[in-house]
């Protein structure tokens, strides 16, 4: 896993939309880089959601929500348009960008092990620079923790 004051990974992913966005396009914004498991599940939805239903107190701060997971761009596109959302999602299915920021980890569920996306939220800065990881996050109330960062 990254650590706090080191540059972040510049990337090239595609989105839901099929364009390809790099890290480095964003370079007079925060950008909350959040890695979540899988499109359209329960945890995952509620995050999204709740980015979603307060995308303009994030936009106020000059703030970008991207969301990554290993799903292809036609399952963001689904999930995007079916929950609206007004951010990028970018899809990784190599895996590469995942295994470099840290968060392609062995999990268990039912005494099982098997590799997955660690639910990970990155604040970078507009110098690239990593300012907080929130590790393991609770979808409920990750939006206003973020947001609560962004404001310092």
């Amino acid at each position: 896993m990254l650590t706090l004051g080191v540059r972040a990974p510049d990337f090239e992913l595609k989105t839901s939309q099929g364009y390809v966005h790099k890290l480095s396009d964003y370079k007079a914004k925060t950008v909350v880089l959040y890695f979540y498991p899988k499109d359209d599940t329960p945890g995952c939805t509620k995050e999204a959601c709740n980015f979603s239903e307060n995308i303009k107190l994030f936009q106020a701060k000059n703030a970008v929500i991207i969301g990554v997971s290993a799903d292809d761009e036609e399952s963001h596109e689904k999930f995007r348009k079916k929950y609206n959302l007004p951010f990028t999602l970018v899809s990784d299915p190599e895996k590469k960008i995942l295994k470099e920021y840290g968060v392609w980890q062995e999990k268990s569920m039912y005494g099982k092990k098997y590799m997955g996306i660690a639910r990970t939220t990155f604040i970078i800065d507009k110098t690239r620079v990593i300012r907080r990881i929130f590790e393991k996050v609770k979808p409920e109330n990750h939006w206003a923790e973020v947001l609560e960062v962004i404001k310092k």
